[in-house]
This record gives structure tokens, C-alpha cells and sequence, in this order.
């Protein structure tokens, strides 16, 4: 049933919320420089007006899920993961192909991702399912666990491709199964299995790549080889966050986006936008923006008053972490460019909405911890 508590308003988790709504609005700022026109005959893009509208779609979005306790997405859980794997296979029958990837269905004027939501659902089942079963994961157990819920999905990632989703996927998995815990023996041998595994898998995963994610790859180990064509990203995205300096050439100062040198400017690579702004000094502030993001929710999964709540506020946690890190990490040259965007930043309605309801459930763990206060 929904109500409003005024516990509910008590106890909200202010800090987090505030925390997602400053890199949203960032974000914007940032996405409308980015696209700004190099000169006058060129008209400004409207990326950031429906980011605006998108923001505040996600924001009423994340007020509605706090009003239910989150236990019910236990309930749920399996119908929620079922949803997702569906609308996954749609996307082979009637999803949108852009920059070789088919990972879109058009739904009127909006482009729909299902593997936004996919991602939050799949922490929901594999937490529901792993809170269920009251001791460490054995061998029969984890490898069910795995053919169920990892394994399918991860071909249909792959298959689409979506290989920054893919991998989040099973970070996820193997994060929340070692959060429920492991039997050692089952430890010692899944990871004998993975190297010896890892050239054959290797040469199959490297084989069922696209051209353009194997030439990424490629880039990552020598970007200076080939500074025009596949190591363009990387290069242009350094010269920006480079600079930048210690303070940054000031807010609309900045060249590489508008004169479109740095292409992605406003989704994958935002971070090189921000950085050449902004400077050292303003980087340093975005990440620690995002550390006390990571922090608030780890502390929230510890002080969870359920395993559910516990595993999916890691989940979520895990999730934020893992995107910021590739994202930054492939911006800076450190990490290969697999396409992951910059949460709460990037560009991108669906993302932006799955993330406000991911916030939204890991401040309602939170608040609901008072276990006397919310039965």
C-alpha cells in the first residue's frame, strides 16, 4: 500500500540523495557544454534539455520507490529478472542497430535499453535467490546459481554486444557470491578451471568480438600506433584531460568537445570534458563525490536489517563502483574503451533512470533498517 511516514521522512537518507542529484546536475551542465556550437552557424544541440526532463522523470521515480519498503522487491524479485531476460530477447527481433550494436528498441520517439534495467533486476533475483539459502555456497549449488542466472544473460550481452554490460554482469556475480560466501574448496577450484581456461576462452571470446571492440582493444595496449583511426578516443581524450591542468580552462572554455575532436563527448568520454574544465582541483571534487557514494553504500549494506537488503545495497554499490571506475579508467587511458558511460553524468535517459532507482532503493535499505520502526 502506499503512504508516507513521517519516519520515513526522519530517517530519509538525505545525504545520498543529495550526492545523485549534484552529479545530475553536473552532468547537465557538462552535456550542454560539451554540445555547445563551435560558432554561431551551428545551432545547440538539445541533449541536455531532455537529459533536464529525463532528471526530473527520475527524480518522481525515485520518490515513488521510497514509499514502499523494499522487501517487496523480494517478492518480485523473479518476476523482475524474467521481465528483463524477455526484453533482452526482444532486442534480437525488433531492437534499433546503431554503431554496430543492437541493444535498443524503439518505443514512439525514445530509445529504450533494456540492459539498463537488466542489470538492476539481476542484482534483485541473484540477492533474493542467495538470501534464501542459509549457509555458504557449495558446489552443486553455485553452479545452478550460475547456469541460471549468470550464464544466459551473459550470452545475450555478448551477442548483442554489449561487452561493458557483460562484464558488469559478472563482476556482480562473483562480488555477491562472495559476499554470501564460498566454500574454500570451491574457491580453489573454480580458480585453477579459470587459468587454464583462459587462453582457449580467450581465443573463443576474441573470435565472437565485432571489428570495431577488437580494434578498441588493440588501441588500449598502443594507442600512439595508430593516433587517427583506432586509438583516436583514447588520444583525443588525454589531450583533454591533460588539458586541463590543475584548474582547468574554466566552465564553456573548453575546445575538444565543441570543436569536435573528442567524439562521445557527452556520453562515454564526459569525464574528459569535465576534467579539461575543470582542471585537477575539479576532478579531485567529482571523485570524491563518488566516494562518499561508494562509502554511504557500503555502510548502508552493513547496517541493513536483512541479507536481502544487505546483498542488494552491495549490488547497487558494486554497480556505481564498477561503472565509475571503467568509465574514468578508459578516459585516462588505463583501461580499454568498452563503452560504459559515467553514472548519473553521461548522457542517456534509461541509464540515468535505471541509476535514480538504483539510488532510490539503496537510500529505502537504508532508511528502513530500523527494523522495530519498519516490520
Amino acid at each position: 500500500m502506499l503512504k508516507i511516514d513521517r519516519r520515513l521522512i526522519s530517517h530519509l537518507d538525505y545525504l545520498t540523495f543529495g550526492i545523485v542529484l549534484t552529479l545530475s546536475i553536473i552532468g547537465i551542465l557538462t552535456i550542454y557544454s560539451a554540445t555547445r556550437p563551435p560558432v554561431d552557424i551551428f545551432q545547440q544541440q538539445d541533449f541536455y534539455l531532455k537529459q533536464t526532463l529525463w532528471l526530473l522523470i527520475s527524480v518522481v521515480c525515485m520518490l515513488i520507490v521510497l514509499t514502499f519498503d523494499y522487501i517487496w522487491l523480494q517478492r518480485f524479485a523473479y518476476v523482475f529478472y524474467i521481465a528483463g531476460l524477455i526484453a533482452l530477447i526482444l532486442v534480437f527481433f525488433i531492437g534499433k542497430t546503431t554503431m554496430g550494436a543492437q541493444r535498443w528498441i524503439s518505443i514512439g520517439p525514445l530509445n529504450f535499453q533494456p540492459s539498463e534495467f537488466f542489470r538492476l533486476a539481476f542484482i534483485i533475483a541473484y540477492s533474493a535467490y542467495l538470501s534464501n539459502i542459509k549457509e555458504p555456497l557449495k558446489d552443486k549449488t553455485y553452479l545452478k546459481s550460475a547456469l541460471i542466472f549468470a550464464l544466459f544473460p551473459f550470452i545475450l550481452l555478448i551477442k548483442q554486444p554489449d561487452l561493458g554490460t557483460s562484464i558488469l554482469l559478472f563482476c556482480l556475480f562473483v562480488i555477491l557470491s562472495i559476499i554470501k560466501g564460498i566454500n574454500k574448496k570451491l574457491i580453489v577450484t573454480l580458480s585453477i578451471i579459470a587459468i587454464v581456461s583462459v587462453p582457449f576462452l580467450g581465443d573463443i571470446l576474441w573470435d565472437k568480438l565485432k571489428d570495431y571492440q577488437k580494434s578498441r582493444l588493440t588501441a588500449f595496449i598502443n594507442p600512439e600506433e595508430d593516433t587517427t583511426g583506432a586509438g583516436y578516443h583514447i588520444y583525443q581524450s588525454k589531450i583533454s584531460v591533460g588539458s586541463g591542468g590543475f584548474t582547468g580552462k574554466g566552465y564553456l572554455k573548453g575546445t575538444q568537445g565543441p570543436l569536435r575532436f573528442l567524439p562521445e563527448k557527452h556520453t562515454d568520454f564526459i569525464f574528459s570534458v569535465y576534467a579539461e574544465e575543470t582542471g585537477f582541483l575539479g576532478s579531485l571534487f567529482l571523485i570524491a563525490l563518488y566516494l562518499i557514494l561508494f562509502l554511504r553504500g557500503i555502510d548502508t549494506a552493513l547496517k541493513a536489517k536483512d541479507e536481502f537488503g544487505r546483498l542488494v545495497a552491495t549490488g547497487i554499490t558494486a554497480m556505481f563502483f564498477i561503472y565509475f571506475t571503467v568509465n574514468v579508467g578508459m578516459t585516462i587511458g588505463i583501461l580499454p574503451v568498452v563503452g560504459v558511460p559515467l553514472p548519473f553524468v553521461s548522457y542517456g535517459g534509461t541509464a540515468l533512470l535505471s541509476n535514480f532507482i538504483s539510488a532510490g532503493i539503496l537510500i529505502s535499505i537504508r532508511t528502513r533498517r530500523y527494523e522495530l520502526f519498519y516490520p
